[in-house]
């Protein structure tokens, strides 16, 4: 078993930053890639970012380059998303999400923590 937790949302006025954290604990020798993804009222969830645990390399999606980074913690198995330049569009429960060696896309999922922008 992995448990993800997430830690670091809150409340920031648009162009502020915020900094998301999130931990990894039990069987994690098993995971290969993590990320965050974002789910805001009334829509589906959405892909935000992702690091291998290997290597380290980083994706992102559009609406986030320049503005988001992806970090990681390996010896603290934590990953961390720096949001800055934050938009009310960023509004959002923020998901940690973890992949598995020989598993498909992301299998794991974290609680969430809430991102809320004010203009």
């Amino acid at each position: 078993q992995v448990q993800l937790v997430e830690s670091g949302g809150g409340l920031v006025q648009a162009g502020g930053s915020l900094r998301l954290s999130c931990a990894a604990s039990g069987r994690t020798y098993v995971i290969n890639t993590m990320g965050w993804y974002r789910q805001a009222p009334g829509k589906e969830r959405e892909f935000v970012a992702a690091i291998r645990w290997s290597g380290g390399s980083t994706e992102y999606a559009d609406s986030v380059k320049g503005r988001f980074t992806i970090s990681r913690e390996k010896v603290g198995n934590t990953i961390y998303l720096q949001m800055n330049g934050l938009e009310s569009e960023d509004t959002a429960v923020y998901y940690c999400a973890a992949g598995r060696v020989g598993g498909h896309g992301m299998e794991l999922w974290g609680k969430g923590t809430l991102v809320t922008v004010s203009s």
